[in-house]
Order: structure tokens, then C-alpha cells, then sequence
């Protein structure tokens, strides 16, 4: 698929991605829509890409749902259509953030200016968000006639700040900025605007001196733990990772490398 509104800049193991519709605030029109499920698809299976920053051209992360697009003939399903066309419609949507869920990669979200309903829905889904100081987030979708609870919202943001705060955000639709969303745990860190890759390049470079095997199953089974149903359910899966990794020449790398106090060189096998 030819991207028109993604940037894909490669960097080694490290794949870039940029939002780039900048004049809209990266809002999420069809078209943006269909070249981030695309894409995410294709990295589930691309092996190459160990790890993934996405970050919005602009000012702004994304804000959202593209509403010019939704108000015109372009999308029916959203609006006009049936029951079953705007089903399909919102499905396209969510899909993305279970995709970025899906996909064995680690996601970095870089979030400066409005990250608003999906945009913030896609740097909840990201495994760490860096902030910009600029940073503006919302669940909008409850301040214009719709429910707070849209796009993997309702999941993810209790299990960041806790049912509390999630309530308190998702009921109002009011802003979080950057200090608040550091000392809820929303973001990692909160550094100028101008510093964000800066920062992500730091969780990349401690990121791509483990294991790709360990990454991989690491971010597949803190997923799995945090919907676990028992303790035991947990170590089931963290017993089968560690059995599975300590099989590859990578952790036979990581041990001789560690004993002789030099860096590994890991080959992903």
C-alpha cells in the first residue's frame, strides 16, 4: 500500500512513524485509518523491525476523528448509513489499537499538542508514551454526543491511572496535561517538545540491547498478565517464555557476553 499520510522512516531495527496530516492536526480521515491498520498488520509478521516510535508531524499528536470527513458523503457508515455499516465502520477504527496490541514490537508514542479521542486512544495503546510539554489529552468522544468509553479507551486508561482518575477523565471529557499526566502515570517522562526523540532514543537503545526473542515475549506476556485471572495463570506463561528463550543462541550470547564484560551480539536465534 502506498502511504499518503504516514511517514515510515527506518532506522536500522526501528521503524519511525509520523502521522502527517498536519494541516488537519493529524486527525484520523479514511484514508489514515486504512494505511495504519495496513501497516500494523504488516509489522506483526516483519521480524526485521524490533521496535516502533509513532509521533504526529505538527503540532499536534492527532486530534482524533476526522468530523469534516464524518459530516460528508465520504463516510455514511459513521452517521448516515445503517446499523451494520457504521459497525463496520467503528470496527476499522478499533482494530488499529488492537493490532498495535497484537503486534510483538514495543510502541513508543511521542505526544506533543492534542492527543483527542482516537489519537489519544492510539498513545494508550503504545507500550510507553513520551510527553511533550505541550502535551493536551481527552476521551473528546464524550463532548460530542457520544460515550467516553470508544476505541480501547475504557480499557486501557484505568489500567494506567487507575479507576479513579479514568472516571473522573472519561466522565467530563476534561483535558490532562503534562504534569498531571506524569504524576498519573500516564506518560514515562514529560521533556520539551524538541527533546521527545531524544528521550525515546534512550528506552530504544536499552530496548535493543536485549534479546529479540526476550522483547517479543516480554511484551506478549505482560499483555497476557494483565488480563490474567490468577497468579498462576502468569507464571504459566512466564514458565513457557523463559523455557522458550533460554533454547535460543541468544541467551547463550547474553550469558558469555555478561561473564566477560562486553556487550552481546545477539543474531535472533
Amino acid at each position: 500500500m502506498d502511504y499518503q499520510h504516514l511517514v515510515i522512516r527506518k532506522e536500522g531495527p526501528v521503524d519511525h512513524v509520523t502521522l502527517n496530516r498536519p494541516n488537519e492536526l493529524n486527525s484520523l480521515n479514511d484514508r489514515l485509518v486504512d494505511e495504519l491498520l495496513d501497516y500494523f498488520h504488516n509489522l506483526y509478521f516483519d521480524r526485521s523491525v524490533r521496535i516502533v516510535t509513532i509521533r504526529g508531524a505538527g503540532r499536534a499528536f492527532s486530534a482524533g476523528l476526522d468530523l469534516k470527513q464524518t459530516r460528508s458523503n465520504e463516510n455514511p457508515g459513521a452517521v448516515n448509513g445503517s446499523v451494520s455499516d457504521g459497525l463496520k465502520s467503528q470496527r476499522r477504527i478499533s482494530e488499529i489499537v488492537m493490532r498495535m496490541r497484537r503486534c510483538p514490537q514495543p510502541i513508543i508514542s511521542l505526544v506533543h499538542g492534542p492527543a483527542c479521542g482516537g489519537g489519544f486512544a492510539i498513545a494508550l495503546a503504545s507500550d510507553i508514551r513520551v510527553g511533550g510539554k505541550s502535551l493536551k489529552m481527552n476521551a473528546a468522544f464524550i463532548r460530542i454526543g457520544l460515550s467516553a468509553c470508544d476505541i480501547g479507551v475504557s480499557y486501557f486508561l484505568p489500567r494506567l491511572v487507575g479507576v479513579s482518575v479514568a472516571s473522573e477523565l472519561m466522565l467530563t471529557g476534561r483535558f490532562i496535561y503534562a504534569e498531571r499526566a506524569l504524576a498519573t502515570g500516564l506518560v514515562s517522562c514529560v521533556v520539551d517538545d524538541d527533546k521527545m526523540e531524544q528521550e525515546a532514543q534512550v528506552f530504544i537503545d536499552e530496548m535493543l540491547g536485549t534479546t529479540p526473542i526476550g522483547l517479543r515475549l516480554t511484551k506478549e506476556c505482560l499483555n497476557h498478565s494483565v488480563d490474567a485471572n490468577s497468579l498462576e495463570q502468569a507464571i504459566a506463561m512466564e514458565d513457557r517464555n523463559q523455557i522458550l528463550a533460554a533454547q535460543s543462541a541468544d541467551f547463550r550470547e547474553g550469558i558469555s557476553a555478561f561473564l566477560q564484560k562486553r556487550k552481546p551480539v545477539y543474531n535472533d536465534t
